[in-house]
């Protein structure tokens, strides 16, 4: 369902798809597929060629243009994938890993333009096992494990019914007994640096005054519960 109507073949030209596998005709140039693509989602060779020069000259592979795929880097190809995906401007766009192969420039520029497709109007369905990408492009989350639903719901509201916080201190004194205290589920100490996970932030109290009490720290932090902790709770650290 989408907008309360059921997916059908009379949406195709309102939707957009990007596979995680490569799905361009690697002998095609990257003009050739992309228009092919576009005129079959009902746009005009002209609409085509015009949307075409902007998304490359957007992700800066202008001179890609009369190539042909199969002479493209990884990178560039999953660009060109990317720009045939969103080339006729649907308003539901469905991305299946679509960072993979880039580098960390790249992904930038990329999450660029799904923000901008997404104020514009565009619901975007996102999967990823990248959970630093979750939280920052998404409103709404679902985890499935072996296609078993785990969690789904708005991401504030999941992190604040996951309940966990992160306690992060710096300083010279030794705080190793933080880890028998009521409350701590787990404590990392790296040098100066100590990270303690609790069940509750209301144990986080009791910590900073048995903390404090010893003398000046430079750091005392409380986190919410990363998207990645609630994964490996939820789903277990075994997950293939």
């Amino acid at each position: 369902m989408y907008n309360g109507e059921t997916i059908g073949y009379h949406m195709t030209d309102s939707i957009g798809y990007l596979p995680e596998e490569r799905g361009l005709h690697p002998k095609l140039t990257v003009s050739e597929q992309i228009i092919y693509l576009a005129e079959l989602k009902g746009m005009s060779k002209k609409d085509a060629n015009s949307a075409l020069d902007y998304w490359l000259e957007r992700f800066k592979v202008t001179e890609n243009k009369f190539k042909k795929i199969e002479k493209l880097s990884k990178g560039n190809q999953q660009k060109i994938q990317l720009i045939a995906s969103i080339i006729h401007n649907p308003k539901l766009i469905i991305l299946d890993e679509p960072f993979s192969g880039l580098d960390p420039i790249n992904v930038e520029m990329l999450k660029d333009a799904v923000k901008d497709l997404n104020q514009q109007g565009s619901t975007i369905i996102f999967s990823t096992h990248r959970m630093e990408h979750v939280e920052e492009l998404c409103e709404e989350l679902c985890i499935l494990d072996r296609g078993k639903q785990i969690v789904s719901g708005n991401i504030d509201q999941i992190k604040q019914d996951f309940g966990q916080k992160e306690i992060i201190i710096e300083g010279e004194h030794d705080i190793s007994f933080i880890k028998d205290m009521p409350g701590v589920l787990e404590m990392k100490q790296v040098r100066h640096k100590s990270v303690i996970k609790i069940a509750e932030e209301k144990y986080a109290e009791e910590i900073y005054n048995r903390v404090t009490a010893l003398g000046f720290f430079k750091r005392f932090q409380i986190n919410e519960p990363s998207l990645n902790d609630i994964f490996i709770s939820k789903v277990g650290r075994d997950y293939e």
